[in-house]
């Protein structure tokens, strides 16, 4: 039992929203939940679109906000990614355009479980 509990996460097995790390984070007020859901939800689709046609240093910013909201809400998919985005930054042009895909569909993912969780 043990060696189970062990054993890597795949990140395709997680959900896009630590419920758990979110919970927490609000002392369990369902209410401050729902705000910071629908912040981060709008937040990401504004800088993901801002982070497209950003020269290297605004994408590095930008990118860092997101992964500070992101950490915040328990999106950790979204706030590894957008980690890579950083980094990337500094990069080329391929290296940039592959994070900000990556991004973009853990981005999405995370609004859609977002979306599914602020239905329920």
């Amino acid at each position: 039992m043990a060696q189970a509990a062990m054993l890597p996460v795949d990140a395709h097995d997680a959900p896009a929203i630590d419920r758990v790390h979110l919970r927490q984070m609000t002392f369990g007020d369902r209410a401050l939940e729902r705000e910071l859901l629908q912040l981060f939800d709008r937040q990401a689709e504004v800088l993901l679109a801002r982070m497209r046609g950003a020269d290297a240093t605004v994408l590095a910013a930008l990118a860092h906000t997101l992964k500070g909201s992101a950490a915040g809400i328990g999106a950790s998919a979204v706030a590894r990614t957008a980690a890579t985005v950083e980094r990337a930054a500094a990069g080329s042009p391929a290296e940039r355009a592959a994070a900000l895909a990556a991004l973009s569909a853990a981005i999405d993912a995370a609004r859609a479980e977002i979306a599914a969780l602020l239905a329920a």
